[in-house]
């Protein structure tokens, strides 16, 4: 094991070495991860940082592109041909028909190469041509970036982590006493480990839907073709000791350990640790809708999916001698359009005290880090209306579920973050003196002028964080 880990060093590093000289010297390369946790958005937020990539009409805060320094955009084969591709066209047209819905959620591993065509800046200007910098962008579910955590964590410790959390959800009751009636030293019989296993895989799913965060293993909810698979038929159970290699308990910490190693150290060492910038997603309205808990919930994730990273600078000799590590992480709260624009700097200032301690972590390891709040793409109109003699700033939509025009008033965000922070890190049940709604809208129909994408908010800003240094 020793070795093979050494070995998988020795090849990331021999390979970052080559991307760092061929981008000096030829065409850069920037790999951006994009990911985020349930329902934050990631295919609309590919589709339409592509779409305004191409035609830069509403990215004046994207410097190379207010310049006019960038110059085309064009597509192009993406280098890894083993991964599927991010199927752009088809969400752009989901997004853009004339009646017009949601593309389908990130549910595996994906890619897209976008190519731009950049005229130099500065006092070289004059001296150089235009160069092709490649831009890959790598999609993948949150939920397998929160399994990365679990490299350092034994089934003993994750188990009574996860047994932990459950003692205070009710979305977990039924698998909590089903866990602990179960006779974990009783030889392992296949019929009850598939019964514990689907009873957790069903708590899962209604903890993700329920707005909670730390929803691992990943795969339990995105299986793909590892449905049925003995590497997916475990789940947590109270610690006992001196167990016999046959017990279920012991069984399944086997399947356990066999899904770190086979399941999430090959996604680390294959996709993972090649990026350089990244994006993580975060539904931070929904989650204050869901309660304290759900909020004290993503804060704690955001925590956990800093430590999967390696941030740092991506000098040429920290690559040699540590491979490639990630210059810029992006949070983003998405979903801006739900809120009136004067509510946006409380959304990134919640937005920013969320991601507080992994933002310190980040920037100590020498990463730059930034929070923002934003919409891939605006699917509302700002509304001023009067309501029993009240002045509401609103905003007006489509509702998906019904089809109907609506304007929605959602709640004032509290000016200091610390009003909402304080009861989630105390574990209260719910909001004391207010209630925040939330309401789920469907994409306008769009009409674009030449030259223009789709409409956004902010989606401008996160880019030039993202990739105008290399542009």
């Amino acid at each position: 094991m020793v070795i093979s880990a050494l070995a998988d060093t020795l090849a990331r590093s021999v390979e970052s070495v080559t991307d760092g000289v061929s981008g000096a010297l030829f065409e850069p390369v920037i790999r951006l991860g994009v990911t985020g946790l349930a329902r934050s958005g990631k295919t609309v937020f590919i589709t339409s940082l592509v779409a305004n990539l191409m035609d830069r009409g509403r990215m004046p805060q994207l410097v190379a592109a207010a310049d006019g320094r960038i110059t085309t955009a064009f597509l192009q084969p993406q280098p890894d041909v083993t991964l599927p591709r991010f199927e752009y066209e088809s969400h752009l047209g989901a997004l853009t028909s004339p009646t017009p819905h949601w593309p389908d959620s990130t549910r595996t591993v994906s890619e897209l190469r976008l190519s731009l065509r950049v005229k130099p800046a500065g006092l070289l200007s004059g001296l150089q041509g235009p160069r092709t910098v490649h831009l890959d962008i790598v999609d993948y579910p949150g939920e397998w970036l929160l399994d990365l955590g679990l490299l350092d964590k034994s089934f003993a410790r994750w188990s009574e982590e996860v047994l932990s959390r459950l003692e205070t959800r009710p979305e977990g009751a039924a698998y909590l006493a089903q866990a602990k009636a179960e006779d974990a030293a009783a030889p392992l019989d296949e019929v009850r480990a598939r019964t514990l296993a689907d009873a957790f895989t069903a708590y899962l799913t209604t903890a993700r839907n329920a707005g909670y965060s730390d929803c691992t293993p990943g795969r339990f909810l995105l299986p793909g073709d590892l449905a049925g698979s003995p590497v997916l038929t475990f789940a947590p159970l109270p610690p006992l000791t001196g167990l016999s290699r046959k017990s279920l308990w012991r069984e399944m910490e086997r399947r356990y350990d066999a899904y770190k190693s086979r399941v999430v150290k090959p996604f680390f060492t294959e996709h993972f640790a090649r990026i350089d910038r990244q994006v993580v997603l975060v539904d931070a309205l929904g989650a204050i809708h869901a309660g304290p808990r759900a909020v004290e919930d993503i804060r704690q994730a955001m925590a956990d999916i800093l430590q999967a990273f390696r941030p740092g600078g991506n000098a040429f000799l920290s690559r040699l001698f540590l491979g490639r590590r990630v210059e810029k992480i992006l949070f983003a709260a998405t979903k801006a359009d739900h809120l009136h624009h004067t509510q946006h700097p409380r959304l990134t200032a919640i937005m920013e005290a969320l991601v507080r301690d992994a933002r310190d972590r980040a920037r100590f390891a020498g990463a730059k880090t930034q929070a923002m709040s934003l919409a891939s793409l605006r699917a509302t109109v700002e509304q001023t209306i009067t309501h029993d003699g009240q002045t509401l700033d609103c905003v007006r939509g489509t509702l998906l579920d019904s089809g109907k025009q609506a304007a929605f008033y959602p709640g004032e965000l509290p000016d200091d973050p610390a009003h909402l922070l304080a009861p989630a890190r105390e574990g209260a049940d719910s909001w004391l003196d207010r209630d925040y709604q939330i309401m789920r809208f469907a994409p306008a129909p769009l009409t674009l002028k030449p030259g223009e994408g789709p409409p956004h908010i902010r989606l401008d800003r996160a880019a030039q964080f993202l990739i105008g240094d290399r542009l």
